[in-house]
Protein backbone atom coordinates (compact mmCIF):
# COMPACT_ATOMS: atom_id res chain seq x y z
CA UNK A 1 0.00 0.00 0.00
CA UNK A 2 1.04 3.59 -1.09
CA UNK A 3 0.58 6.39 1.87
CA UNK A 4 -1.47 8.14 -1.18
CA UNK A 5 -2.83 5.43 -3.37
CA UNK A 6 -5.14 2.49 -1.01
CA UNK A 7 -5.17 -0.91 -2.26
CA UNK A 8 -2.35 -4.24 -1.73
CA UNK A 9 0.15 -5.51 -4.29
CA UNK A 10 -2.21 -7.37 -6.87
CA UNK A 11 -4.84 -4.84 -6.72
CA UNK A 12 -3.71 -2.84 -10.04
CA UNK A 13 -2.97 -4.00 -13.04
CA UNK A 14 0.70 -4.10 -14.72
CA UNK A 15 -0.46 -1.54 -17.39
CA UNK A 16 -1.96 1.81 -15.67
CA UNK A 17 -3.36 4.58 -17.91
CA UNK A 18 -2.39 7.79 -16.04
CA UNK A 19 -5.24 11.06 -16.66
CA UNK A 20 -4.64 13.84 -14.78
CA UNK A 21 -8.40 14.53 -13.41
CA UNK A 22 -9.75 11.54 -11.44
CA UNK A 23 -13.24 12.31 -13.27
CA UNK A 24 -11.56 11.00 -16.27
CA UNK A 25 -9.96 7.73 -14.47
CA UNK A 26 -13.49 7.25 -13.22
CA UNK A 27 -15.07 7.74 -17.06
CA UNK A 28 -12.34 5.50 -18.84
CA UNK A 29 -13.38 2.76 -16.52
CA UNK A 30 -17.29 3.26 -16.43
CA UNK A 31 -17.50 3.49 -20.51
CA UNK A 32 -14.98 1.36 -21.49
CA UNK A 33 -13.74 -1.12 -19.19
CA UNK A 34 -15.70 -4.09 -17.63
CA UNK A 35 -15.44 -6.10 -14.05
CA UNK A 36 -14.25 -3.05 -12.67
CA UNK A 37 -13.40 -2.33 -9.64
CA UNK A 38 -12.35 0.69 -7.36
CA UNK A 39 -9.05 -0.21 -5.51
CA UNK A 40 -8.47 3.93 -4.13
CA UNK A 41 -10.16 7.20 -3.52
CA UNK A 42 -7.34 8.72 -1.35
CA UNK A 43 -7.46 12.23 -1.05
CA UNK A 44 -10.21 12.12 -4.43
CA UNK A 45 -7.81 10.56 -6.68
CA UNK A 46 -9.34 7.42 -8.08
CA UNK A 47 -7.87 4.45 -9.33
CA UNK A 48 -9.93 1.45 -10.59
CA UNK A 49 -9.06 -1.58 -12.18
CA UNK A 50 -11.20 -3.84 -14.81
CA UNK A 51 -11.03 -5.23 -18.09
CA UNK A 52 -10.26 -4.13 -21.84
CA UNK A 53 -11.17 -6.94 -24.57
CA UNK A 54 -10.49 -9.30 -21.70
CA UNK A 55 -6.96 -7.99 -20.77
CA UNK A 56 -6.38 -6.29 -17.28
CA UNK A 57 -5.57 -2.92 -16.78
CA UNK A 58 -5.62 0.16 -13.82
CA UNK A 59 -6.36 3.62 -14.52
CA UNK A 60 -5.30 5.87 -12.18
CA UNK A 61 -5.93 9.58 -11.66
CA UNK A 62 -2.48 11.82 -10.71
CA UNK A 63 -3.07 15.26 -10.49
CA UNK A 64 -1.76 18.13 -12.36
CA UNK A 65 1.83 19.11 -12.17
CA UNK A 66 4.90 17.16 -12.13
CA UNK A 67 5.42 16.36 -8.77
CA UNK A 68 2.10 15.46 -8.57
CA UNK A 69 1.99 12.67 -10.83
CA UNK A 70 5.73 11.88 -9.53
CA UNK A 71 4.08 10.83 -6.63
CA UNK A 72 1.58 8.07 -7.92
CA UNK A 73 3.97 7.12 -10.51
CA UNK A 74 6.50 6.40 -7.52
CA UNK A 75 3.94 4.14 -5.28
CA UNK A 76 2.58 2.61 -8.46
CA UNK A 77 5.92 1.26 -9.01
CA UNK A 78 7.42 0.64 -5.59
CA UNK A 79 3.84 -0.56 -3.91
CA UNK A 80 2.35 -2.33 -6.68
CA UNK A 81 5.22 -3.51 -9.10
CA UNK A 82 3.85 -1.68 -12.47
CA UNK A 83 5.25 -2.30 -15.35
CA UNK A 84 3.67 0.39 -18.14
CA UNK A 85 2.85 3.74 -17.08
CA UNK A 86 0.97 5.21 -20.03
CA UNK A 87 -0.48 9.01 -19.12
CA UNK A 88 -3.42 9.93 -21.41
CA UNK A 89 -3.81 14.31 -20.79
CA UNK A 90 -4.88 17.19 -22.58
CA UNK A 91 -1.80 19.69 -24.29
CA UNK A 92 -1.76 23.37 -25.53
CA UNK A 93 -0.08 23.19 -29.50
CA UNK A 94 2.70 25.88 -29.87
CA UNK A 95 2.63 24.98 -34.09
CA UNK A 96 -0.01 26.71 -35.77
CA UNK A 97 -0.16 23.80 -37.86
CA UNK A 98 -1.54 21.59 -35.09
CA UNK A 99 -5.33 20.98 -35.13
CA UNK A 100 -7.80 20.56 -32.45
CA UNK A 101 -8.32 17.00 -31.61
CA UNK A 102 -4.96 15.56 -33.37
CA UNK A 103 -3.36 13.20 -31.03
CA UNK A 104 -0.04 13.90 -29.95
CA UNK A 105 2.96 10.94 -28.89
CA UNK A 106 5.58 12.65 -26.60
CA UNK A 107 8.90 11.09 -28.07
CA UNK A 108 10.60 12.99 -25.48
CA UNK A 109 9.77 16.15 -23.02
CA UNK A 110 11.73 19.09 -22.39
CA UNK A 111 10.58 21.51 -19.53
CA UNK A 112 11.14 24.47 -17.44
CA UNK A 113 11.42 22.07 -13.91
CA UNK A 114 14.35 22.12 -11.75
CA UNK A 115 13.45 18.50 -10.74
CA UNK A 116 15.64 16.98 -13.63
CA UNK A 117 18.30 19.66 -13.01
CA UNK A 118 18.54 19.01 -9.42
CA UNK A 119 18.95 15.16 -9.68
CA UNK A 120 21.78 15.49 -12.51
CA UNK A 121 23.32 18.56 -10.43
CA UNK A 122 22.80 20.89 -13.12
CA UNK A 123 23.67 18.88 -16.11
CA UNK A 124 20.94 17.98 -18.18
CA UNK A 125 18.37 14.93 -19.07
CA UNK A 126 16.33 14.00 -22.03
CA UNK A 127 13.40 12.11 -20.71
CA UNK A 128 12.49 9.99 -23.62
CA UNK A 129 9.44 7.60 -24.37
CA UNK A 130 9.61 3.52 -24.28
CA UNK A 131 10.62 3.02 -28.15
CA UNK A 132 8.05 -0.21 -28.33
CA UNK A 133 5.29 1.84 -26.81
CA UNK A 134 5.79 5.01 -28.54
CA UNK A 135 6.18 2.75 -32.31
CA UNK A 136 2.71 0.83 -30.90
CA UNK A 137 0.99 3.81 -30.45
CA UNK A 138 1.87 5.27 -33.30
CA UNK A 139 0.83 2.17 -35.63
CA UNK A 140 -2.33 1.78 -33.66
CA UNK A 141 -3.68 5.28 -34.50
CA UNK A 142 -2.21 5.51 -37.99
CA UNK A 143 -4.32 1.89 -38.35
CA UNK A 144 -7.14 3.37 -36.43
CA UNK A 145 -7.12 6.31 -39.16
CA UNK A 146 -6.55 8.79 -36.36
CA UNK A 147 -4.73 12.33 -37.13
CA UNK A 148 -1.32 11.79 -35.14
CA UNK A 149 1.88 13.54 -34.60
CA UNK A 150 4.99 12.58 -32.73
CA UNK A 151 7.92 14.52 -31.42
CA UNK A 152 8.96 16.98 -28.82
CA UNK A 153 6.88 18.20 -25.83
CA UNK A 154 7.02 20.91 -23.74
CA UNK A 155 6.39 19.56 -20.06
CA UNK A 156 5.96 23.18 -18.10
CA UNK A 157 6.33 24.04 -14.15
CA UNK A 158 3.02 26.67 -14.25
CA UNK A 159 0.01 26.93 -16.22
CA UNK A 160 -0.86 30.51 -15.72
CA UNK A 161 3.04 32.37 -16.49
CA UNK A 162 3.78 35.86 -16.49
CA UNK A 163 5.56 35.87 -19.63
CA UNK A 164 2.43 35.37 -22.11
CA UNK A 165 5.23 34.81 -24.95
CA UNK A 166 6.97 32.31 -23.21
CA UNK A 167 6.23 29.26 -25.03
CA UNK A 168 7.13 31.29 -28.59
CA UNK A 169 10.76 29.94 -27.51
CA UNK A 170 10.06 26.55 -27.57
CA UNK A 171 7.73 27.09 -30.75
CA UNK A 172 11.37 28.09 -32.61
CA UNK A 173 13.03 24.63 -31.90
CA UNK A 174 10.07 22.96 -33.14
CA UNK A 175 8.51 21.82 -29.95
CA UNK A 176 4.98 20.60 -30.45
CA UNK A 177 3.05 21.55 -27.22
CA UNK A 178 2.81 22.04 -23.58
CA UNK A 179 1.45 20.04 -21.05
CA UNK A 180 2.66 19.48 -17.72
CA UNK A 181 3.88 15.98 -16.36
CA UNK A 182 5.75 14.10 -18.89
CA UNK A 183 9.13 14.78 -18.25
CA UNK A 184 8.67 13.46 -14.41
CA UNK A 185 6.63 10.41 -15.78
CA UNK A 186 9.76 9.35 -18.31
CA UNK A 187 12.71 10.18 -15.95
CA UNK A 188 10.92 7.77 -13.05
CA UNK A 189 10.43 4.87 -15.55
CA UNK A 190 13.71 5.66 -16.92
CA UNK A 191 15.14 5.21 -13.56
CA UNK A 192 13.80 1.90 -12.48
CA UNK A 193 13.30 0.39 -15.67
CA UNK A 194 9.68 0.88 -16.54
CA UNK A 195 8.04 1.17 -20.27
CA UNK A 196 6.44 5.10 -20.01
CA UNK A 197 4.72 6.89 -22.56
CA UNK A 198 2.57 9.87 -22.90
CA UNK A 199 -0.62 10.23 -25.50
CA UNK A 200 -1.82 13.62 -25.71
CA UNK A 201 -4.77 15.35 -26.98
CA UNK A 202 -4.44 18.82 -28.32
CA UNK A 203 -7.33 20.81 -26.77
CA UNK A 204 -5.84 24.87 -27.21
CA UNK A 205 -3.43 26.51 -29.59
CA UNK A 206 -2.01 28.99 -28.34
CA UNK A 207 -0.59 30.01 -31.47
CA UNK A 208 -3.76 30.49 -32.99
CA UNK A 209 -6.01 30.95 -29.68
CA UNK A 210 -8.38 28.13 -30.76
CA UNK A 211 -9.92 26.07 -27.78
CA UNK A 212 -12.39 23.12 -27.84
CA UNK A 213 -15.28 23.05 -26.08
CA UNK A 214 -16.19 21.06 -23.43
CA UNK A 215 -18.50 18.37 -25.87
CA UNK A 216 -15.07 17.90 -28.18
CA UNK A 217 -13.21 17.36 -25.50
CA UNK A 218 -14.66 14.55 -24.12
CA UNK A 219 -15.43 13.07 -28.27
CA UNK A 220 -11.80 13.59 -28.95
CA UNK A 221 -10.40 12.26 -25.64
CA UNK A 222 -11.65 8.42 -25.95
CA UNK A 223 -9.76 8.07 -29.35
CA UNK A 224 -6.44 8.69 -27.02
CA UNK A 225 -7.80 6.22 -24.75
CA UNK A 226 -8.66 3.81 -27.13
CA UNK A 227 -5.01 3.71 -28.38
CA UNK A 228 -3.71 3.97 -25.05
CA UNK A 229 -5.62 0.67 -24.03
CA UNK A 230 -4.53 -1.12 -27.29
CA UNK A 231 -0.70 -1.06 -25.91
CA UNK A 232 -2.10 -3.44 -22.99
CA UNK A 233 0.02 -6.87 -23.07
CA UNK A 234 -2.40 -9.71 -23.23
Amino acid sequence: MGLHIDGNLGDVADTVLMPGDPMRAKRIAETMLTDVTCYSQTRGMLGFTGFYQGKRVSVQGSGMGMPSISIYAHELIHSFDVKKLIRVGSCGALRPEIELGDIILAQSASTDSNMNSLIFKGMDYAPTANFQLLLRAYQKAIDSGVKVRVGNVLSADTFYGDDPDEWKLWARFNVLAVEMECAALYTLAAKYDRQAMCILTNSDNLATKQAASREDREQTFEKMATIALDLIDA
